[in-house]
């Protein structure tokens, strides 16, 4: 007869690394110095033994913040601030309060985000390392990871799928049933090079639909911008070097920029080329034309996000990955 299942404990962790409980807590809570050795002794000791922190012990013992942090590469995007405000709503139902914050991408932010003890940690960006993630939730937090890339290093958070692979595949697919065949996309901004890899939901869903459609995309695929006038300048730079007939933005800021310096050289939307956004933010209906773009249900996102981070808390239990898919608002950029 098989033995039941037994969790580890924090002084399993301690036996393994050889060090006492006390500093398994000071490394988990990351609230004191401990030397490196003895560091790297412990969190080894957590992974080896697939330790996950009892949420609520920690509650009995007067732990809880009542407050979770929302992670994200550029707070100041309309869709974070949309999302941001349905998490809002949904933690506040469930007794928390929300903070916005920008990543760091710094080893210091981690420790800090660590010593303020919150509740739960949602994280959508694209520069944060898979170390830092998991630094987070070897520390006992309840994360839950928005996927925009491929977290491959990451063990013990729960993942929400926003469609971000399929919504950019099903562009592609929509433009080459129209019968375009030059699809050209752009990709983010970024002062810190920050750009897109094959890892990238967006990129890679495009890249596979391309190749899908018998379309080459390393050909068509402008990056590398730090300004919208380099995006705007590439993408001039392209059209006048190459056909061109469709243009599939990151988002719908980027795809206004394309628009912008599409009508700026004398060609037409759609007629010439036409052009896609993602997000389904509210620039879409003030452009002229109006812009046909992909749209996440944000609203559900959210309150999956909180109801995850109240079940692993709760609980102590990872909830089964949710994928939720994107659809098209087709306007008249297409």
């Amino acid at each position: 007869m098989e033995e039941p299942f037994k969790c580890a404990t924090r002084a399993d962790v301690a036996k393994r690394a050889g060090v006492s409980v006390t500093v398994v807590s000071y490394v988990l809570n990351n609230n004191r110095y401990v030397e490196k050795s003895k560091r790297e002794r412990v969190l080894q000791a957590v992974k080896e033994l697939h330790y996950t922190p009892n949420n609520i012990a920690r509650a009995l013992k007067g732990k809880n913040s009542n407050h979770i942090i929302f992670i994200a590469d550029r707070i100041n995007n309309e869709y974070f601030s949309q999302l941001t405000y349905e998490m809002d709503r949904y933690a506040y139902e469930k007794g928390w309060l929300l903070s916005l914050c920008s990543n760091r991408n710094q080893p210091d932010f981690v420790r800090q985000v660590i010593s303020r003890r919150f509740d739960g940690i949602v994280i959508s960006s694209m520069s944060i390392p898979d170390s830092f993630v998991q630094e987070f939730v070897d520390a006992g937090i309840p994360v839950v990871i928005l996927q925009n890339h491929y977290y491959n290093n990451v063990d013990g958070a729960a993942l929400i799928s926003s469609g971000l692979y399929h919504g950019a595949r099903e562009v592609v697919r929509y433009l080459y049933d129209r019968g375009r065949r030059n699809i050209v996309y752009l990709d983010r901004i970024s002062t810190h090079n920050h750009y897109s890899t094959l890892s990238d939901a967006r990129l890679r869903g495009f890249a596979n639909e391309m190749e899908e459609c018998g379309l080459s995309y390393e050909d068509n695929l402008i990056t590398g911008c730090t300004s919208s006038e380099e995006v705007q300048k590439k993408l001039r730079d392209y059209m006048n070097a190459r056909p061109i007939d469709a243009v599939f933005g990151r988002n719908d800021q980027i795809a206004s920029y394309a628009m912008k310096e599409i009508l700026g050289s004398g060609r037409r939307i759609p007629d010439d080329i036409a052009v896609v956004g993602y997000d389904n933010s509210s620039i879409c209906e003030l452009l002229t034309p109006t812009l046909t773009t992909m749209e996440a249900p944000k609203d559900q996102i959210a309150k999956v996000a909180i109801d995850m981070i109240y079940q692993m808390q709760t609980q102590g239990t990872l909830p089964e990955p949710i994928h939720f898919p994107a659809k098209m608002v087709v306007r008249e950029s297409t």
